[in-house]
Formats: C-alpha cells, sequence, structure tokens
C-alpha cells in the first residue's frame, strides 16, 4: 500500500504541480490587470498538462507497469 502511494505521488506530482504553478501565475496576472474572468485559466492548464501528458506519457507508463508487474510477480510469495 505504501508503494502504491508513493507511486501515484510521483506519476501525478509532476502534472499536479505544474498545473497548480500556471494557476498561481495566471491568478496573480489576473489580480494585476484586475480581470476576473473564471475561464481564463483552463485553457492554459489543459494546454499544460496535456502537453506534460505526451512528453511524460512513457514515463508514466512505464512505471505503473513496473508496479503492476512487480504486483503480479509477488503473488506467489504471498500466497506461500
Amino acid at each position: 500500500m505504501n508503494d502504491m502511494l508513493w507511486n501515484c505521488l510521483i506519476v501525478a506530482g509532476p502534472i499536479l504541480i505544474a498545473t497548480l504553478a500556471i494557476g498561481v501565475v495566471i491568478s496573480v496576472l489576473q489580480v494585476a490587470t484586475q480581470l476576473q474572468e473564471a475561464t481564463l485559466s483552463y485553457v492554459p492548464k489543459i494546454l499544460l498538462a496535456t502537453g506534460l501528458l505526451i512528453t511524460l506519457g512513457p514515463w508514466m507508463t512505464a512505471r505503473i507497469t513496473d508496479f503492476a508487474r512487480g504486483l503480479y510477480l509477488m503473488i506467489p510469495s504471498i500466497a506461500q
């Protein structure tokens, strides 16, 4: 369970941190320009998350696949 939580954090962390950072930057720009449009922050976040998923997708898939493979290989040792 501990490994699963760490893997989730490691795999999802870069996208969550990047979207949080871009959200803060856009919020600061909205406050500075007094442009209070709620939908203005969604498009950059979606574009950034999509770009990161395309870029980091193979690494994320490999990490999750290795974790799942490790779980399947651990089944015989647990059954004994």
